[in-house]
């Protein structure tokens, strides 16, 4: 199996290269390269940056240039307060890019668009951790308070981050396997963005959750290879 994981936001990067310090770290157009030896899996990793324009760009280059069987995409998002919890991981089986405003046409039309259903037949029924199956809403802007009750009535959205909707669509057009793991790093809900205006929070939730799913990795990556 040839791995590629992209890791997109800077903060979720800069934690992978404290866990892994002896990184060789090469460099492309678009972002950071480096290989890693985890247990019995050879990946090589992709810092593709933040997002939806370099997260589309980044995959699209991954492809070409890698010819991944499998596409791994790590990293957080932000839950809704009252729908999930901090700490969860999403095993994302879809995903729709929210914040398109047609106003000549049919807006709906257009975020179906780009709208991705993931086909995760490849993974077993009994996965080798727990993760919430779901839908993974994405924009480029945090969530905005506002947004959470028609992101919620709409499509009974849990959850949204910056580039996996973009991610799932080019993985889609080059019929690539995809895994998109996402963990829930804050919460925002009425009163606000547990994080917003509190950078440091985010910081070291970031530190937890790249962690954890690093340390999860192997068993997914073997559970793959089972089947």
């Amino acid at each position: 199996m040839n791995p590629m994981v992209i890791i997109s936001a800077n903060a979720e990067w800069r934690v992978v290269k404290e866990l892994y310090p002896n990184l060789e770290i090469q460099h492309s157009p678009y972002g950071e390269i480096s290989h890693l030896e985890l247990e019995a899996s050879h990946l090589t990793l992709f810092h593709g940056g933040w997002g939806k324009i370099s997260a589309a760009a980044t995959a699209q280059y991954v492809i070409d240039h890698f010819q991944p069987d499998l596409l791994i995409n790590l990293g957080t998002c932000g839950g809704f307060t009252g729908r999930i919890e901090t700490g969860t991981i999403i095993l994302v089986e879809r995903t729709l890019v929210y914040d398109i405003i047609e106003q000549m046409g049919d807006g709906a039309e257009a975020i179906q668009h780009y709208a991705s259903s993931l086909d995760l037949s490849w993974l077993p029924a009994n996965l080798p951790y727990p993760a919430l199956r779901g839908l993974l809403v994405s924009a480029d802007r945090d969530i905005v308070v506002e947004d959470i009750p028609m992101l919620i009535e709409k499509y009974d959205a849990v959850a949204a981050d910056w580039e996996s909707g973009a991610i799932a669509w080019v993985a889609k057009k080059n019929n690539t396997r995809l895994l998109i793991l996402r963990a829930v790093s804050d919460l925002v809900g009425g009163d606000g963005g547990e994080a917003y205006g509190n950078i440091e929070l985010f910081h070291e939730r970031t530190k937890i959750v790249m962690r954890e799913l690093f340390r999860q990795l192997p068993g997914w990556l073997s559970a793959v290879e089972k089947i």
